[in-house]
């Protein structure tokens, strides 16, 4: 049996997400069950997305003068794993995502729809 080669520093695997930066998403597990939100950010090698107004923690930050930085406790987004995350339609209910190979121009094209409505999923 062959040794699998060793993933080099820095480089880890990308795995599948069926979000996208600019989807609108449901929280479906955890603190903020129920809220929705945007995405706002993606990061795949992680499998965390960040989310407009959900999971938001208190961050402590110093004041800095020369940067102009305020100091004080500040609210912001943290990251939250794909896994507690559902696509919502356009109508608002969530679904979870499919694949249709379509041929446009002689190139195949993978678009995203949804299981529940069979709608075309676009980023908003």
């Amino acid at each position: 049996m062959a040794a699998r080669k060793p993933v080099p520093k820095g480089e880890a695997l990308r795995r599948k997400v069926h979000i996208r930066k600019g989807d609108m998403v449901m929280v479906i597990a955890g603190r903020d069950k129920g809220k929705t939100g945007r995405v706002l950010h993606v990061d795949r090698v992680k499998m965390r997305a960040l989310v407009e107004g959900v999971n938001l923690v208190k961050k402590h930050t110093r004041a800095n003068p020369a940067r102009q930085i305020k100091g004080g406790i500040a609210e912001r987004e943290a990251p939250i794993h794909v896994s507690n995350l559902m696509l919502l339609t356009s109508d608002g209910k969530p679904t979870r995502v499919g694949y249709k190979v379509e041929i446009v121009g002689g190139k195949r094209r993978r678009i995203r729809i949804a299981k529940k409505t069979g709608e075309v999923l676009e980023a908003r």
